[in-house]
């Protein structure tokens, strides 16, 4: 019997040798492991296990009349690891054996108590569930990897087909699906167009790729001149939209535009060279109609722009103003 416990802890190391009192005379290495900051040796094992089923289950003399039958047991204090057991009289008679088993709960005990093959005798087939887990594991984390991969690349397409690619602005189809958004809610926003003055000069002159560089300052200017929650879209070569929700009234949309207009008209440096521009606008206002329309107010906007470059270019004028 000296060596009994050397031989359970290779065979079955999930188990509790009981002398007759019913207290833990050798705690198995893996059942020491279910509670490392505790001294199982001595412990008194009711305190340590309790027998849920069959109930009633107290002391030495009722342990040992189910010897022999499945017994389902869990552990007293955090985390209440529910286990399955079986007990056998000692050698001699002298206390028992309980031999113990995770059952179903083996996932939770190898995610709680980071067991591995090793806590398990090695014809176990616990430790083939846990490859099974692993397994499981990995395959799941692969395809959570991959769905993340597929969920950037979704959003980074929709973000695409939704943005004007040398400007880094919103384009004209995500301008619709604001401005619809918008009219739905019955949001109370300013729709301002804008349209580049001289611009083409700058084509001419310095070649495309200059021009390409002056839409992109002035879409920067757009957006440093705008509020977070404002929209700017580029919808054409030069021509822009801002979405500027809730202004405040009609002197806020007038001032922004000026802010922009001067901003705009600030000579910058492209290639070595001063280049000039300036910029026309025409705004609609969403609180002026019964019934908003995108559309309707996207080409009021425009008339009150081009009414702007025929009053001198470089100012902004609200739709339905008189000339």
């Amino acid at each position: 019997m000296e060596a009994c416990p050397h031989i359970l802890d290779v065979l079955c190391p999930l188990h509790a040798i009981l002398d007759p009192e019913g207290r833990i005379a050798h705690a198995g290495p893996t059942l020491s492991k279910l509670r490392p900051g505790r001294d199982l040796a001595d412990a008194d094992a009711f305190e340590v296990f309790e027998v849920t089923r069959p109930r009633h289950v107290r002391g030495m003399a009722a342990l040992l009349a189910h010897a022999g039958q499945c017994l389902h047991l869990r552990l007293r204090d955090a985390p209440r690891t529910k286990l399955k057991g079986v007990v056998v009289p000692a050698p001699g008679g002298d206390g028992a054996i309980l031999n113990l088993s995770f059952g179903i709960s083996i996932v939770e005990a190898v995610r709680d108590y980071a067991l591995t093959n090793a806590d398990f005798a090695a014809t176990d087939l616990a430790v083939e569930m846990l490859y099974l887990v692993e397994a499981k594991s990995a395959a799941m984390e692969a395809s959570r990897q991959l769905n993340l991969r597929l969920q950037g690349a979704k959003i980074a397409a929709e973000e695409q087909a939704f943005t004007d690619t040398l400007t880094g602005l919103k384009n004209r189809r995500a301008l619709g699906h604001i401005l619809e958004r918008l009219v739905v809610r019955g949001a109370r926003f300013a729709l301002m167009q804008i349209d580049l003055d001289w611009f083409k000069a700058v084509n001419d002159t310095m070649g495309h790729a200059a021009g390409d560089q002056v839409l992109q300052h002035v879409a920067r200017e757009l957006v440093e001149a705008t509020r977070g929650s404002d929209t700017a879209a580029r919808i054409g070569g030069d021509e822009f939209v801002l979405v500027l929700r809730d202004p405040g009234g009609q002197a806020e949309v007038a001032r922004v535009a000026t802010r922009i207009i001067r901003r705009i008209e600030t000579p910058v440096e492209v290639a070595g060279r001063e280049t000039r521009i300036s910029a026309s606008a025409g705004s609609a206002l969403s609180w002026r109609y019964t019934r908003p329309e995108a559309e309707r107010m996207l080409a009021d906007a425009d008339r009150a722009l081009y009414a702007s470059k025929a009053a001198g270019r470089g100012r902004h004028r609200f739709a339905g103003q008189d000339d």
